[in-house]
């Protein structure tokens, strides 16, 4: 189950460590009943994320049902892609 705590937590991680497929890793085993998706932010497309952070987004997913699909309700929500921005410079 995803609530704020937890991905508050998740943020406080990425910060300290940076967003990279090590640090997904560890966020795999430190919360494994979490799902997480690791991609670039481009990759998810036209989608509001729930939390926009420095360097990456936040989007949540809800596995529910048959096929997942991004949610922005904490309380139906079983996962998380964490998205890499770049800036376009």
């Amino acid at each position: 189950m995803v609530n704020q705590e937890l991905v508050d937590q998740v943020i406080r991680v990425i910060d300290s460590q940076g967003l990279s497929e090590a640090t997904v890793s560890e966020l795999r085993k430190s919360f494994d009943s979490t799902h997480f998706t690791y991609c670039m932010d481009d990759d998810v497309g036209e989608v509001v994320p729930f939390q926009q952070c420095e360097g990456f987004n936040i989007y949540l997913v809800d596995s529910a049902d048959h096929c997942s699909v991004l949610t922005r309700d904490l309380e139906s929500a079983s996962g998380m892609v964490l998205a890499e921005v770049f800036d376009d410079e």
